[in-house]
């Protein structure tokens, strides 16, 4: 009977740690510089920690070594929710837009906001010191995409 109510016990605790809401530290997975190499070029994210919350500015890169700034993000608590607040700069991709943490299962954290064209979630999985996931998804003209990036720690 005390095997089954330790058992018990540790299920309980660890139920509770799994539904714990994230905070800032959860996150600090995220900072530093990650990148992919392709084809045409490169894609850096640059994460930084601050007092309140994370901010990355991403860039492509030419093979010439050019840039241009595609995007900036500030991950922070807005009246008790986290947001990926994801501001614009490509052509068609402009403006500012606000992603709500929904899901956060192990280390993989799920934005949502279902009113933006595309994406309408985007999605961020802690896969090692070295390693990071993430992946936009939703429909675009009724039909469901998702595009992932596989970063590693840039050098």
């Amino acid at each position: 009977m005390k095997k089954l109510s330790l058992t018990l016990a540790l299920i309980n605790i660890s139920f509770y740690i799994l539904a714990q809401e994230p905070t800032l530290k959860t996150f600090y997975f995220l900072a530093g510089n990650w990148e992919i190499k392709t084809k045409t070029g490169q894609i850096i994210e640059r994460w930084k920690k601050h007092k309140d919350s994370l901010t990355s500015t991403s860039y492509k890169f030419n093979p010439a070594g050019d840039s241009v700034l595609t995007e900036t993000v500030v991950l922070k608590k807005i009246s008790g929710d986290w947001y990926f607040c994801v501001t614009g700069y490509e052509k068609g991709n402009e403006g500012k837009t606000d992603f709500k943490l929904v899901s956060s299962t192990g280390n993989t954290f799920n934005f949502e906001n279902n009113q933006h064209d595309f994406p309408q979630q985007i999605s961020y999985q802690n896969t090692g010191k070295d390693r990071l996931l993430a992946w936009i998804e939703g429909e675009i003209n009724g039909k469901r995409r998702k595009i992932t990036f596989s970063y590693q720690r840039a050098k």
